[in-house]
């Protein structure tokens, strides 16, 4: 605000215009209670408030509160422009500044100097950012479920949780992930995914191989059923180094998960004679390694499945929690994303084939949001920020005469040299 001191016996009462308060910021926090991104479809737009104005006797304006988010655990963000990874939100109460609030416009109380006491000058609060973002939920499990579609995955979740995934004789039958707690009788459990099946390809894309891959990232153990029946005329080996390599190519670092092999639907004719053939095979295997174990299960007649579960909590217990993505990419750039403004450029030109000169940038079209052209001072001090910066230099070199129109968003003005 541009004020001024008037008071009875006062005769040199100099400027009094107070600053503008902080504008909010965004900011996304995870909120244990929710399960999904479901509330994001109906609701898409999120605006802080504005600080409120500096007032006379050089009383500042009221700061804005940030704006909470409420995100699942396990929300991956990322900027939907450029891609870049901004956070992951893991555990209860993580907090991710998204869109940082502006400070507020200084009064003219600040700009009083012994060649100007009584300044007309104040500016505009700083523009905030804005930002379009991606939000992903990948699923928090201990242990993940992997494999060719139809190979038992759901059934061998149903069979030990208390999850009811669909169960149908055809391929792609899971199109979400399901999760489910497997509780051992010593008292240990964990968490098991069930997630959607792979196909060659998956990893560009191919099938549901993406919305598979991503959920993978967050386990720890992974059981990788293998069909023995044969019915399909698939050869097991061959199942077992396709999924391996689709893994490899989404993510090398998921080939490190301790992985078993689980034989499924040993309860069929067929079984043991293909089981003893692939069992020859994985000796020669050099894709992983560490030679996975190799497990007989039956969920339907539940042959095995005690061994299994002890097998795999006891590998839980030994393995550690892998990085995900986004925190790898702040291991090897050394911080997580945050606001800089030195990424700023400071100014662009260009000229329009109206002959009009643009000029554009980050650093110079903040300063214009911030100038109160109600004001001439605020003007003429925009004017000296402009030559500062080079803009009349780099002008002039560009061919700008005297009269040319140069614009600046909607505002125009005439180059004067």
């Amino acid at each position: 605000m541009v004020a001024f001191r008037r008071e009875k016996y006062v005769p040199n009462g100099g400027p009094a215009g107070g600053d503008g308060g902080k504008g909010g910021s965004v900011i996304l926090k995870v909120d244990e209670g929710l399960r999904t991104l479901m509330d994001f479809r109906y609701h898409r737009h999120f605006k802080a408030k504005n600080g409120g104005n500096g007032m006379i006797k050089g009383m500042y304006g009221r700061g804005a509160e940030n704006l909470y988010v409420s995100v699942p655990e396990g929300t991956t963000v990322s900027d939907e422009t450029t891609g870049e990874v901004l956070g992951d939100l893991l555990h209860e109460g993580d907090e991710l500044v998204v869109a940082k609030g502006g400070r507020g416009g200084r009064g003219n109380i600040h700009f009083a100097s012994p060649k100007n006491p009584a300044p007309e000058i104040a500016e505009n609060g700083e523009p905030g950012v804005e930002k379009v973002l991606k939000l992903e939920l990948k699923v928090l499990a201990d242990v993940g479920l992997v494999g060719f579609p139809s190979v038992g995955k759901s059934t061998l979740l149903a069979a030990v949780t208390s999850a009811k995934p669909k169960v149908a004789a055809y391929h792609f039958t899971t199109l979400v992930p399901n999760l489910g707690m497997v509780r051992l009788d010593d008292g240990r459990d964990f968490v098991m995914a069930d997630l959607p099946g792979l196909i060659e390809g998956a990893s560009q894309g191919v099938g549901l191989g993406i919305q598979f891959l991503r959920h993978v990232e967050r386990t720890r153990v992974l059981l990788h059923l293998i069909d023995m029946s044969g019915f399909d005329g698939r050869d097991a080996y061959d199942d077992f180094i396709k999924i391996n390599q689709e893994l490899k190519q989404y993510d090398e670092s998921l080939l490190d998960r301790s992985q078993i092999v689980v034989a499924s639907k040993m309860d069929l004719p067929t079984a043991a004679e293909n089981l003893q053939t692939f069992k020859k095979k994985m000796k020669k295997q050099q894709i992983l390694t560490v030679q996975p174990e190799i497990l007989e299960i039956s969920s339907v007649t539940r042959q095995g499945l005690q061994e299994l579960l002890i097998k795999t909590v006891t590998l839980l217990d030994k393995t550690p929690v892998f990085p995900t993505l986004a925190q790898r990419v702040q291991t090897t750039e050394g911080k997580m994303y945050q606001f800089d403004g030195d990424k700023q450029s400071d100014f662009e030109i260009t000229r329009e084939p109206d002959a009009t000169w643009v000029l554009s940038g980050d650093k110079l079209e903040r300063l214009f949001k911030m100038t109160n052209f109600e004001h001439e001072e605020s003007i003429m001090r925009f004017a000296r920020q402009l030559r500062g910066m080079g803009v009349d230099d780099a002008l002039r070199a560009r061919g700008a005469k005297a009269g040319d129109h140069v614009r600046i968003g909607k505002f125009t003005f005439e180059f004067v040299d």
